[in-house]
């Protein structure tokens, strides 16, 4: 018999400013791990104003973890140590696994009225696979498969799949999900998950009630006053619900149709040792890491 997964945790995203001077809104990051793994950080990167985002993030090293940028709208430039260099434009997802150490910068241009809309998740690498050699993966947009489902739900995959169609992205060792999911009005649609993986859902349009949950006092709630949530548990815009186990979740429906990113991945279960851009196991890896940055030795594969 299927379990429906029940919230766990509601959390608002917070205004924060990133790299050069990049506005944006943190979801979650590092005062929540371990709760996301394998995941580390989410931000939403949203504005119409090009002087919030055009500063960008210049040149910067990552090692022991995968960032993830799905843009909706506008362009992304990027460029990086080993010589690859490109743009991301609407639709378009970058999948770079960092694993031994890169060195890139990611430049956003916003679109021809200056919005620029994307996002940027971090997963985390088990250590077995922390020092594997770094890959990109630009996945354009009609690369993406999108599927309608009954009642007019609307999936794009981005990786994992629905309805037997899979997503580009393949071959991540957490196996994640990672959809854009469109829910019409007055709808309700149950979507399988994996037992025992970490899931989330991201709210980026909309209102929608996730697992039928009618009391929100009932859950944990971060970023806001329990007086601010509806009676009704409706989630809104920059909102996450992620969820206890089980092996389906429920969204629902009113008046308004929802639109939200749904993630999971398979959690490692390590220990974390975090600072800026390098995510490794213990205290002694991020100090030889920065050592391997300051000596020019940080790049371990051409």
């Amino acid at each position: 018999m299927s379990e429906t997964r029940k919230i766990r945790m509601v959390l608002k995203s917070k205004p924060t400013i990133e790299g050069a001077g990049v506005h944006l809104k943190r979801v979650f990051g590092f005062s929540e791990v371990p709760v996301f793994d394998p995941f580390l950080l989410l931000d939403d990167f949203h504005s119409s104003e090009p002087r919030d985002y055009l500063q960008g993030f210049p040149w910067h090293p990552h090692r022991g973890i995968e960032t993830i940028t799905y843009v909706l709208y506008g362009d992304v430039e990027h460029g990086d140590s080993l010589g690859n260099k490109g743009v991301i434009g609407s639709g378009d997802v970058q999948w770079m696994t960092a694993g031994s150490g890169i060195i890139h910068q990611e430049m956003p241009k916003g679109d021809d009225k200056g919005k620029m809309w994307g996002f940027q998740l971090w997963a985390n690498l088990p250590a077995a696979e922390k020092m594997m050699a770094p890959r990109y993966r630009d996945v354009k947009s009609d690369q993406i498969p999108e599927v309608a489902l009954d009642s007019g739900v609307k999936a794009r995959i981005i990786c994992g799949s629905v309805a037997g169609k899979s997503g580009p992205v393949t071959d991540i060792v957490t196996e994640p999900t990672y959809l854009d999911i469109r829910v019409p009005a007055d709808t309700e649609y149950v979507h399988p998950v994996k037992s025992g993986h970490t899931v989330f859902a991201y709210v980026i349009e909309g209102r929608g009630a996730f697992c039928r949950e009618k009391e929100p006092f009932g859950y944990e709630v971060k970023g806001a006053s329990y007086f601010d949530m509806q009676r009704e548990a409706l989630v809104g815009k920059e909102t996450l619900v992620l969820f206890e186990p089980g092996d389906q979740v429920f969204v629902t429906t009113e008046e308004e149709p929802v639109r939200f990113l749904l993630v999971s991945g398979r959690p490692i279960g390590e220990p974390v040792a975090w600072q800026g851009p390098i995510v490794m196991n213990t205290q002694e890896e991020l100090r030889v890491a920065f050592e391997d940055y300051r000596n020019g030795t940080f790049i371990q594969h051409r």
